[in-house]
């Protein structure tokens, strides 16, 4: 409800039907993932709430978006339809498809990206010259909450947000889920006290055993907190330039989106890379989403992400790197098993992450730029991480714990060596 545009726009018009459709069909391959579907079910239990306190009605659909906000528009014959502009392929065509009477309304970024073009006209695919063009605008500020809502007295019929079954129940694979608690309340908290952190970011966000960082991205992807409420918040206190900029990376990724639409398939640039498939690669990958690779700070990190549907920044580099590298599995592997693990899951910062780590982005490391998994997990003193999330190894002491003993009972074996690993990537990227 806070800094939503669409919203005040519709309710400043007069009575408005407010709709969320939950469209698998739109996004193909690209439809939310399971620990999101958990997320969503909670987010639109609190947003009917809050709208039902304001005067308002949500109404939740089910099926292909341009037909149903078409149907809804026709039913309540709505002379125009708000909504947040967004930038997955997916959406553009659908806004697109909507035709004339789609008023869109910047919300999801810093500022709106049709302002952020380089001297071509062109979105901008390298970093550096994008949030330099970005710092040279203001960040409007965000709009109050509406308050006041009316709903139409012909309204058409809702489902139950429960007939959708987001929630997993046999086997209840998200309990651990309980961590989270999403909406718009407890956003605002997580904002709140991340205020009073935010100047040890550039420091501690590195270190896993200190969750230095603000957790904040869950719910700015479902928009219970827009990226100008907490820019405004956190711009005039000392030292939180570096989170800033980090906040910015998020509507750079969707210039990438813009840029190329197949970012989430398609890799920017070729590297020749000989993949390996195959029954072992597969039990390889097996092993790597079940955090039993051999290396504690992978394993934490995986297991992090299974139990709590979110894993640390520096360790989803760690992991991504150790699938892409030391086992050789192609990127697009790793970016689907995110996608449907991760609570944040985000088209452009998902597929512009993995081909950063992969070196087939046009802004990213090169391939043979390889992380040594042990030296990270050391340089980042992870220990206390690996202790959370790889119980069998609680009782090590920090100089083993990063690289354990063999005979360390119910741990598993290193799947490959380091250097076996780093060679045979570097011969799969020379000679691929």
């Amino acid at each position: 409800m806070d800094d939503q545009p669409a919203i005040a726009a519709a309710a400043g018009a007069g009575p408005f039907a407010a709709l969320y459709v939950l469209d698998d069909e739109t996004p193909g391959a690209f439809g939310i993932g399971a620990a999101q579907r958990w997320w969503l079910h909670h987010s639109l239990e609190r947003l009917g709430s809050e709208m039902e306190k304001r005067g308002g009605t949500l109404i939740l659909r089910r099926g292909k978006s341009v037909d149903i906000v078409s149907e809804v528009a026709a039913h309540v014959n709505a002379g125009t339809i708000h909504a947040t502009r967004h930038y997955e392929p997916w959406w553009q065509a659908s806004e697109r498809a909507l035709g004339n009477k789609l008023v869109l309304h910047p919300a999801d970024t810093l500022i709106p990206l049709e302002e952020i073009k380089t001297s071509s006209g062109e979105p901008y695919r390298i970093y550096s010259p994008f949030y330099r063009k970005l710092s040279s605008f203001p960040v409007d500020p965000p709009s109050e909450a509406t308050h006041r809502l009316k709903a139409p007295a012909r309204l058409p019929p809702s489902d139950e947000l429960t007939a959708w079954n987001l929630l997993p129940s046999k086997p209840d694979w998200a309990s651990g889920f309980s961590v989270w608690r999403p909406g718009e309340e407890e956003a605002r908290s997580k904002l709140k006290s991340w205020k009073e952190k935010v100047a040890s970011y550039a420091h501690q966000r590195d270190l896993p055993s200190l969750q230095g960082t603000s957790e904040l991205s869950p719910f700015l992807h479902f928009g219970e907190i827009s990226p100008r409420r907490i820019w405004h918040a956190l711009a005039p206190v000392p030292g939180s330039e570096k989170f800033l900029k980090e906040l910015a990376w998020r509507d750079f990724a969707r210039s990438a989106v813009l840029a190329d639409p197949k970012i989430g398939v398609k890799s920017q640039r070729s590297i020749d890379i000989a993949w390996r498939s195959g029954s072992s690669a597969d039990a390889d990958f097996e092993a790597w989403t079940r955090g039993e690779t051999g290396y504690p700070i992978v394993d934490a990190g995986m297991r992090q992400l299974w139990k709590i549907g979110w894993m640390h920044n520096r360790v989803r580099m760690i992991a991504a790197s150790f699938l892409v590298k030391h086992l050789l599995i192609d990127w697009r592997r790793g970016e689907r098993w995110f996608w449907d693990t991760l609570v944040d899951a985000d088209y452009g910062n998902n597929s512009l992450n993995w081909q950063w780590i992969a070196g087939t982005g046009v802004d990213s490391q090169p391939f043979n730029r390889i992380m040594a998994p042990i030296g990270q997990s050391r340089k980042f003193d992870a220990g206390d991480y690996i202790r959370r999330w790889v119980p069998e190894l609680a009782a090590l002491a920090d100089d083993l714990i990063h690289d354990p003993p063999s005979e360390v009972a119910g741990y598993p074996q290193k799947l490959v060596g380091h250097l076996e690993a780093r060679e045979r990537a570097l011969s799969a990227r020379q000679h691929g």
